[in-house]
């Protein structure tokens, strides 16, 4: 009778484990977007107040560089082009006295005009105030052109000192230690009183409220995926699964050999595509943890 109560209990044991065991179309890990801000410029780290495990929103300003000398060439730079800017010529002004001059000529040309009407000027006098005209109008253009070459260069120095100051200007921003993307922070790889070098890393940080479960998948089960498709993803915590709602994001464009590390629902294929399934983490997920994936039918 023992027997039978015991052989009873372990069928039933049995049957509770075959019906708490699922069956998985994919696994993989859960990933995130990773980005490791370097610096952008030269100097001495003055600011940099991060903690690691904390959150930031993109464009928060997390440190600076020093950026006095900086700062000092672009005075400098203020100061010379207001000087250049301070020798351009008044072209109207200069040239209004010969404008004035050709004024006055070309009304004694009509009263001589006038004259001669009446017999009382001679044609010499018409031809040497015709040929004074052209005289002051040459002299008008000869000027006017020498004018606005020089406000031309003046003009060119002008903008090459703009341009050294925008340059200028985008140092200093870069001597701003930014933020590029809202997340948490991973890693911090240095502190105030460093020195920073364009290219060195100072921090890297992720978003860990919008991960993806990369996993790999047989072309047999990619004739029925598309992308946009909405599946079901368990994050597995051990001795439970939790369920969440994915969209496949991205699906591979070639085909590749199994990674030793992943497992797909039919180990016979040798060649496998790789997916990316977006989730939204309710704080739970952590980077590297395995998943499952179903694809819903």
């Amino acid at each position: 009778m023992k027997k039978i109560i015991y052989f009873c209990f372990a069928g039933m044991l049995l049957a509770s484990c075959s019906n708490n065991k699922k069956n998985f179309d994919a696994t993989g890990t859960f990933e995130a977007t990773e980005v490791n801000v370097s610096s952008e410029g030269n100097g001495r780290i003055m600011q940099f107040n991060i903690l690691e495990g904390s959150e930031i929103q993109a464009g928060t300003c997390v440190g600076s560089i020093d950026s006095v000398q900086l700062y000092l060439q672009k005075l400098q730079l203020a100061k010379n082009i207001t000087s250049v800017r301070s020798n351009t010529p008044k072209v109207n002004t200069q040239i209004a006295a010969l404008k004035s001059e050709i004024s006055k000529q070309e009304t004694e040309r009509q009263r001589i005009i006038n004259l001669m009407k009446g017999n009382a000027a001679t044609q010499k006098q018409l031809d040497d105030i015709n040929s004074a005209i052209t005289v002051l109008r040459n002299q008008l253009a000869a000027q006017q052109s020498t004018l606005q070459n020089s406000v031309n260069s003046i003009n060119a120095q002008s903008s090459s000192i703009s341009i050294q100051i925008a340059q200028i200007e985008d140092k200093l921003q870069k001597c701003r230690i930014v933020s590029p993307i809202s997340g948490t922070i991973l890693d911090k790889y240095t502190e105030a009183g460093e020195m920073a070098a364009i290219g060195k890393p100072l921090f890297k940080i992720a978003d860990l409220k919008h991960l993806f479960l990369r996993s790999y998948v047989t072309s047999g089960q990619l004739a029925n995926l598309k992308l946009g498709q909405r599946v079901e993803v368990y994050a597995d915590y051990g001795k439970e699964q939790k369920k969440y709602s994915g969209t496949i994001s991205w699906i591979s464009s070639k085909a590749e050999f199994i990674p030793k590390n992943i497992q797909t629902a039919d180990d016979r294929e040798n060649m496998v595509y790789a997916i990316k399934v977006s989730i939204v983490n309710d704080g739970y997920i952590k980077i590297g943890m395995y998943g499952y994936i179903n694809f819903i039918k």
